[in-house]
């Protein structure tokens, strides 16, 4: 679950987090890399500058999300060569990214500043808590007064990238699902067939599982399933006009693909005779559900929408 989870994350953030285009990431050895500069080579210089496409850093991402940056903390900013005062920086800044994000709605009590850190700082950040190795008291002051978790390297990359993933969950939740306009216009045509239906209320508190945003979706996913299943296949040959259904998830309610597909047809009108009146609209088996799969996927990559799902 957990990989599926990733890989859609990674996908999703690749392809539409940067306002110039794709930008492959990985979880999290590149975000820990845009943030996190290991540069131990020069300790002749008093500071060095990030060396990062301007563009494809994280706070740069966070900026196109957002659309202001997170207070106190630059685009382009200079961090010391001393490691440990460079760590206690890092820290600091993760610090107010979880804060700001926090701030704006996200979930992240369970993600310590720490967990972000590469593993070459998080180390130095073990060393000088447990007093292995001196730091600045300054510094040091900020960190007092919160549990402290000693990890193994193996048990921190693991940490590590659970962090950072439920942070670009997050970020996902509070910057782009919003977006989503809770005002749906009631089309009379659709409204007298779903009158028999049980409706999906988008109040905050209706739901522990979707939040009012993801709500609105399941209102017009069953607003536009409902008007365009008697459309996109009144002259089907593989089963007729598929039955009414209340849309209540995002999993099991689109297996077939009936419902993806119906969205399509609405705004792509000539995918129907081309692609979706080949689908299976009452499919039994798993190849008849393959069989669907394939002719959504052949869809989406006929319009260019190719966002890299698999059948």
């Amino acid at each position: 679950f957990f990989q599926k989870t990733l890989a859609a994350v990674k996908s999703w953030f690749t392809l539409f987090g940067w306002s110039k285009g794709q930008n492959p990431i990985s979880i999290p050895h590149s975000l820990r890399r845009d943030v996190c500069i290991v540069q131990l080579t020069v300790a002749q210089e008093k500071n060095f500058q990030r060396k990062v496409d301007k563009d494809k850093g994280f706070y740069e991402m966070l900026l196109h999300l957002n659309g202001q940056p997170i207070p106190g903390i630059a685009m382009s900013q200079s961090l010391p060569s001393d490691p440990v005062q460079r760590m206690f920086q890092l820290h600091w800044q993760h610090s107010e990214l979880l804060a700001f994000l926090r701030g704006q709605g996200a979930y992240l009590s369970h993600v310590m500043p720490e967990f972000l850190l590469a593993p070459e700082d998080y180390e130095l950040w073990t060393e000088v808590n447990t007093g292995l190795r001196k730091g600045s008291m300054r510094s040091s002051d900020k960190l007092s007064g919160r549990p402290i978790f000693i990890l193994e390297h193996k048990t921190f990359e693991t940490m590590s990238k659970r962090a950072w993933t439920d942070v670009l969950l997050q970020i996902y939740k509070v910057f782009v699902l919003p977006r989503i306009s809770s005002r749906i216009v009631p089309d009379p045509s659709s409204l007298e067939s779903l009158c028999n239906m049980p409706g999906i209320k988008s109040e905050p508190l209706c739901s522990n599982v979707y939040s009012r945003y993801e709500r609105t979706v399941l209102i017009w996913l069953n607003k536009q399933y409902e008007k365009y299943r008697k459309i996109v296949w009144k002259d089907s040959q593989r089963g007729g006009i598929p039955p009414m259904r209340w849309i209540v998830n995002f999993d099991q309610d689109l297996l077939d693909g009936l419902v993806l597909a119906a969205q399509m047809a609405a705004y792509c009108p000539y995918l129907i005779p081309t692609h979706f009146i080949k689908m299976y609209t009452d499919p039994r088996t798993q190849e008849q559900l393959m069989h669907n799969s394939l002719i959504l996927v052949k869809a989406l990559h006929a319009v260019g929408l190719d966002i890299d799902i698999k059948v």
